[in-house]
């Protein structure tokens, strides 16, 4: 195996032995070896393609990210709770198209991800050749709002982007 192939896929290695030992609920040396095995069986049978990472990571952003997707989860819950206890409004629904502006998997992964975690809205297509996530959204009634949930959505993007994103993927952002 390449060196330098090791090294990038080094960290989803990682990842698999610490979800099986999440998933076992288990922090033991046989817990570990076991995810070690495990890992070293999936990345051999299951010949998946190398995901590239950028990198970069910048430790600013990547703050920035998780506190204001904390503050996203609470505002988000506290909003879909009263929109159902409300009984003097309904909240309306819309299903939405978001281009993105980066051309990277990992990213619009991490995007839908994002997005779907969020309550109120819900990815419920991605579109890899157009990098289009299409998304269901809740408490929508206007134009205006459908704008602002679009909008939602490309700031995760650049939050993202500017945490983990290649330097070419920071730029394109940052231009947009």
């Amino acid at each position: 195996m390449n060196l330098k192939r090791f090294w990038r896929q080094l960290p989803f290695f990682v990842w698999l032995v610490a979800l099986w030992m999440l998933l076992w609920g288990q922090f033991t040396p046989l817990a570990f070896l076991s995810g070690v095995v495990v890992a070293v069986v999936v990345t051999r049978v299951f010949r998946l393609p190398p995901v590239e990472l950028s990198g970069r990571v910048n430790l600013w952003w990547g703050l920035v990210f998780v506190v204001t997707f904390l503050g996203a989860l609470v505002r988000g819950s506290l909003t879909v709770a009263w929109q159902i206890v409300n009984p003097f409004r309904y909240p309306g629904t819309a299903v939405i198209a978001v281009p993105l502006r980066t051309d990277d998997d990992l990213i619009m992964t991490h995007v839908g991800v994002t997005a779907s975690l969020i309550p109120g809205s819900l990815i419920l297509e991605a579109d890899r050749e157009r990098r289009i996530l299409y998304l269901h959204v809740v408490g929508v009634d206007s134009a205006t709002d459908l704008e602002m949930q679009r909008a939602s959505v490309l700031r995760w993007e650049r939050r993202i982007v500017m945490a983990v994103g290649s330097r070419a993927q920071v730029e394109a952002v940052r231009a947009a």
